[in-house]
């Protein structure tokens, strides 16, 4: 399976779990968003941490 065909199965499986309309007009839209948010996602995933790092506290007002 392709990375392309991948990405196609995983947004009409999306659509349908959350019973989203999908128009085949939108399809590279959707998918071209879906790359960026992947390719954004791996960036983070692949930053090198050391173990002894801690969240940010979380202030409120």
């Amino acid at each position: 399976m392709t990375v392309e065909n991948a990405l196609d199965s995983y947004i009409d499986a999306v659509a349908k779990a959350l019973a989203l309309p999908l128009e085949e007009a939108w399809r590279p839209a959707v998918r071209a968003n879906l790359e960026v948010s992947l390719r954004l996602a791996r960036l983070v995933d692949e930053f090198p941490l050391p173990d002894e790092t801690e969240p940010a506290s979380v202030f409120a007002a």
